[in-house]
């Protein structure tokens, strides 16, 4: 699992230790003030050190290799700056895209099982509706990540449909998030779809994400529900 737009806040210090404490993986490198980042969540044990180290704002692209019944996966997760209009905003994010392109390995490679998947804050080249204010290095990261030999896995199961994972609050909708896997995973892809329940709620101002590969695990972590309270000390 992959969570977005983390802080340095007691709320996601709580989610780290609660799952960490439920016998979870958990990769969650903590921004600095006013920054944000993301967090990785997993039942499958880490190996390894990171595949994948971007160069600015880290902590917006985390990185980790879990084992399989026979492998490994790398996974990163990615929180690319939002913008608006302004000269800083957009090099902000103009660089950290391309910090991104500098460091993430190619999907290409046949004898790698590859995911990079998050808040990507772009949309595909041919979103429908079209919006002009989106410039073309956003459009270009897409493509990029295609040429690279990664593969939109929507795409792979739902090829024409129209989906949204942020609404503006004009009704607009924009395909923000995405889940991008590597050659070798295409074949592997069951079903790709966006959970809308979290942003319908009010949770979050974002749908969710789920892809189910079909991979043979062996070696799940044996976990707990988070949610449950710690047991309470023993005074002895």
């Amino acid at each position: 699992m992959v969570l977005t737009e983390t802080a340095p806040s007691r709320g996601c210090d709580l989610l780290a230790a609660r799952f960490s404490a439920a016998g979870y993986e958990v990769s969650f490198p903590k921004p600095q003030d006013r920054e944000r980042g993301a967090m990785i969540v997993s039942r499958l044990p880490f190996a390894g050190p990171p595949p994948c180290e971007v160069g600015y704002l880290p902590c917006r692209a985390v990185s980790v290799t879990v084992k399989t019944a026979s492998d490994t996966v790398d996974v990163t997760g990615l929180y690319v700056p939002s913008r608006d209009a302004t000269p800083a905003k957009t090099e902000r994010k103009r660089r950290f895209l391309a910090a991104c392109r500098d460091s993430i390995p190619t999907g290409a490679d046949q004898a790698a099982a590859r995911i990079v998947l998050g808040d990507l804050n772009i949309l595909e080249p041919d979103h429908r509706p079209r919006y002009r204010f989106f410039k073309a290095f956003e459009y270009e990261f897409y493509d990029w990540l295609t040429q690279a030999g990664y593969h939109d896995a929507f795409r792979l199961r739902h090829p024409d449909a129209d989906a949204y994972s942020w609404v503006g609050r004009t009704g607009d909708g924009y395909r923000y998030d995405h889940i991008f896997v590597s050659d070798p995973l295409t074949r592997t892809v069951v079903e790709c779809s966006y959970l809308h329940e979290p942003r319908a709620a009010r949770l979050t101002d974002h749908s969710a994400m789920t892809v189910r590969l079909e991979l043979p695990v062996t070696n799940a972590l044996v976990v707990s529900d988070p949610s449950d309270p710690p047991p309470a000390e023993a005074l002895f």
